[in-house]
């Protein structure tokens, strides 16, 4: 029988009522932080074959990781190991089958979060 009331219905009800929870935004930036730093190991590969490649070339993708955009792709991506790191302990951690409730999940989401800051400010500045 054909659906005649197709076009009447809502399309999605759960979006008008879900609420994003702090585990699935750390969830969803730890894959997006895993997708960057791919992005990020391909350009330092290209950096070290344009060395291969010859001096004009490795000139232009010295200058270009050396440059102002460089240094913010290389702060960001340490910033994103360090994030993504920590956050693969916490699931490492959660694998063992502590940790998994609600108050203790989010504050290991926290510390994640705050631990990649601080782990990234003590790289730029110590080491």
């Amino acid at each position: 029988m054909p659906d005649v009331n197709r076009g009447n219905r809502p399309l999605s009800p759960h979006l008008t009522i879900y609420r994003p929870q702090l585990t699935s935004m750390t969830s969803i930036l730890t894959r997006l932080t895993g997708n960057a730093l791919l992005l990020v190991a391909l350009m330092i590969v290209w950096w070290f074959l344009a060395a291969s490649i010859g001096p004009e070339y490795f000139a232009f993708a010295d200058w270009l990781i050396t440059s102002w955009f460089g240094d913010l792709v290389m702060t960001l991506s340490l910033w994103a190991l360090w994030y993504h790191s920590l956050a693969g302990l916490r699931h490492l951690y959660w694998d063992t089958g502590r940790g998994l409730e609600l108050e203790t999940a989010e504050t290991l989401g926290w510390a994640v979060i705050a631990g990649s800051f601080v782990l990234t400010l003590v790289t730029l500045f110590f080491v």
